[in-house]
C-alpha cells in the first residue's frame, strides 16, 4: 500500500509542478487553441497539457524500475508487455504532440493508432469475448483481433472527442481509471494497480489548472495518451477478472465517452456531414443549451461517469439475473438521459431529411470544387470553380478577392439577390502557415439568426482547398508569394 501512496503522491507533485511550467512555455510559443464558433473558451487557452500527465505518469514507474523491491520486480516479470505498454504510450503521446503542434489529417492519425493496436494485440492484449448476462460469454474466435483494434482506436478517439470544456476529459478519466483501480486492486492485480494509481496522481496534478475556468488544455498530446492506456489497461482487468463479466465493466466505466462517440457517429451520418467534422451537439453543448453554466454542466457529467462507475462496479460482483438488471437500468437511464437532451426529439426526423439532403449536395459540389482547384492558373480560374458553392449553400451573396503581389488585385461578387439590413454573413480567412491570404465571404437573407454549424464547415473546407491553390500557384510564379483574398 505504500508504494501506491508514493506512485501516487510523486506523479501528483510531478504534473503540479510541470503543468505551469508547460503553460507558459505553450503561451511564449504562441501554443495557444484559439477561439473559434464550435468552442466554448472566450480567449486563446495554452494546450500540450498533456505533457505534465505523460510524465507525471510515467516518472514514478522509471524509479521504481530502477530501484528494485518486490512491486518492481513485477515490471520485469513479464519485460516485453510492459515495454510495449510503456512504448505504446510514449507514440501515442508524440503522435497527440505532433498533432497538437503541426496537425496531423485523420487519415493519418488513424493509421497510427491502428498500428499501435495492431502491435498491442501481437503483445497479447486481446479482446477475445464480451460476456452476455443472459447465457454463455459471447467468443468473438477470429473476431478478436478487429474488435480489439476497434476498441484500442476507439477509446483513443472517444476521450478525444470528449475533450470540450475545462476539466471534462481529464475528469472523465480520472473517474475511469478509478474504476480500473478497484477493480485491479479487488483481483489482486498490483502491477495495473500501481499504474492506475500513478495515473490517477498526474491527472488531479493536471485537473487543478484544467477545472474550471482553465488555465490550460491537455490537447491531443493528453487526451489520446490517457484514451490509450484506459484501453489497454481495461483489457488486462477484463482478461484477468470473470468470463462472466469479460469487457462489461469496461465499456460502462467508459460509458459517457463511448456514449457521446456513438451518438456523434450516428448523428453525421444521418445528417450527411463528414464523419470527422466538428460540431456544437455533443452531450456537454446539449447541456448547456439547456441552460447549464459550463462549470454545472462538467459537474453534472461527472455525476454520470459516477453512475457509470457504480454500474460497472456492481456488474463486477453481480451474478447473471443481477448483471441483466444492472444492464436494464443503465439502459433506462441513458434512454431518459437521450430523451432530455432532445436526442430523440421525433419532431426533428423530417427537419434531419432536408438537412441531410443538403449537407450532401454541399459536400458534392465541395468535392467538384476541389478537383478544379487543383488546376487553377488564375484568381479568374479560382473564382469559376468557388462561385459554384452559392447554390447548394442557398447564399444571398459570395464575396472572393484575390490579392496577388506583382499582378492586378482581382475582386469577385456573385450576388443572387439584393441584400437586406437583416443580413447575416460569415467570413472564413484563408491563411497558411501565419499569413493571410485573403478571406471568404458569404451573407443569407433568408430569415436564420445564426449561421449552422454546417454552413460553417462548408466555409472553412473551401477556405482550405482555396489556401492549397494558392500556395500552388505560389511556387509556379518563380517563387513569389501569393496573397488571396476572396471577395
Amino acid at each position: 500500500m505504500l508504494t501506491y501512496v508514493v506512485a501516487f503522491g510523486l506523479a501528483f507533485a510531478i504534473a503540479t509542478a510541470l503543468t505551469p511550467v508547460v503553460r507558459n512555455l505553450a503561451l511564449r510559443y504562441g501554443l495557444v487553441d484559439a477561439r473559434s464558433s464550435r468552442k466554448v473558451h472566450e480567449k486563446p487557452i495554452p494546450r500540450l497539457g498533456g505533457l505534465a500527465i505523460v510524465i507525471g505518469f510515467y516518472a514514478p514507474l522509471v524509479g521504481l524500475a530502477i530501484y528494485h523491491n518486490s512491486i518492481s520486480q513485477l515490471l520485469y516479470a513479464d519485460r516485453l508487455r510492459v515495454a510495449g505498454f510503456f512504448a505504446g504510450g510514449i507514440f501515442i503521446a508524440a503522435l497527440g504532440l505532433y498533432d497538437d503542434l503541426k496537425g496531423a489529417n485523420a487519415r493519418q492519425k488513424f493509421a497510427a493508432q491502428f498500428i499501435v493496436a495492431a502491435v498491442m494485440y501481437a503483445l497479447g492484449f486481446h479482446v477475445d469475448a464480451i460476456a452476455n448476462p443472459f447465457g454463455s460469454p459471447l467468443q468473438f474466435g477470429v473476431l478478436g483481433f478487429p474488435i480489439t483494434l476497434v476498441w484500442i482506436v476507439g477509446v483513443i478517439n472517444a476521450l478525444n472527442l470528449i475533450d470540450g470544456l475545462d476539466g471534462l476529459a481529464s475528469g472523465v478519466a480520472f473517474f475511469a481509471v478509478a474504476t480500473n483501480f478497484l477493480v485491479a486492486f479487488v483481483r489482486g492485480d498490483i502491477l495495473m494497480s500501481l499504474l492506475m494509481v500513478a495515473l490517477a496522481g498526474a491527472i488531479l496534478g493536471f485537473l487543478l489548472f484544467n477545472f474550471n475556468p482553465a488555465s490550460i488544455f491537455m490537447g491531443d498530446t493528453g487526451s489520446m495518451f490517457l484514451g490509450f492506456i484506459l484501453a489497454t489497461s481495461s483489457i488486462v482487468t477484463s482478461q484477468k477478472g470473470a468470463t462472466a463479466v469479460a469487457m462489461l465493466v469496461p465499456i460502462l466505466a467508459l460509458g459517457l465517452p463511448i456514449m457521446d462517440t456513438l451518438l456523434a457517429m450516428l448523428r453525421r451520418f444521418i445528417t450527411g456531414r463528414p464523419m470527422f467534422s466538428a460540431d456544437k451537439e455533443h452531450i456537454h453543448h446539449k447541456l448547456m443549451a439547456l441552460g447549464y453554466t459550463h462549470r454545472r454542466a462538467v459537474l453534472g457529467m461527472y455525476v454520470i461517469c459516477v453512475f457509470f462507475t457504480l454500474a460497472s462496479l456492481g456488474i463486477m460482483f453481480a451474478n447473471a439475473p443481477q448483471a441483466a438488471l444492472i444492464l436494464a437500468v443503465v439502459g433506462a437511464v441513458v434512454f431518459v438521459l437521450m430523451r432530455r437532451l432532445g436526442y430523440l426529439d421525433l419532431q426533428r426526423v423530417a427537419e434531419v431529411g432536408v438537412t441531410r439532403r443538403k449537407n450532401l449536395a454541399v459536400r458534392s459540389a465541395i468535392n467538384s470544387i476541389s478537383e478544379q482547384l487543383r488546376n487553377a492558373a488564375n484568381a479568374e480560374a479560382i473564382w469559376a470553380s468557388v462561385q459554384a458553392i452559392g447554390e447548394p449553400l442557398a447564399v444571398t451573396m459570395l464575396e472572393l478577392k484575390l490579392l496577388t503581389p506583382g499582378s492586378e488585385s482581382k475582386g469577385f461578387t456573385l450576388s443572387r439577390s439584393p441584400l437586406s439590413p437583416r443580413a447575416i454573413e460569415a467570413v472564413v480567412p484563408v491563411e497558411a502557415d501565419g499569413v493571410s491570404h485573403g478571406e471568404l465571404r458569404a451573407c443569407w437573407t433568408d430569415g436564420r439568426n445564426e449561421i449552422g454549424r454546417d454552413d460553417e464547415l462548408a466555409l472553412e473546407l473551401l477556405a482550405d482547398h482555396i489556401r492549397q491553390a494558392a500556395k500552388r500557384i505560389e511556387t509556379e510564379r518563380e517563387g513569389k508569394p501569393l496573397r488571396l483574398v476572396v471577395r
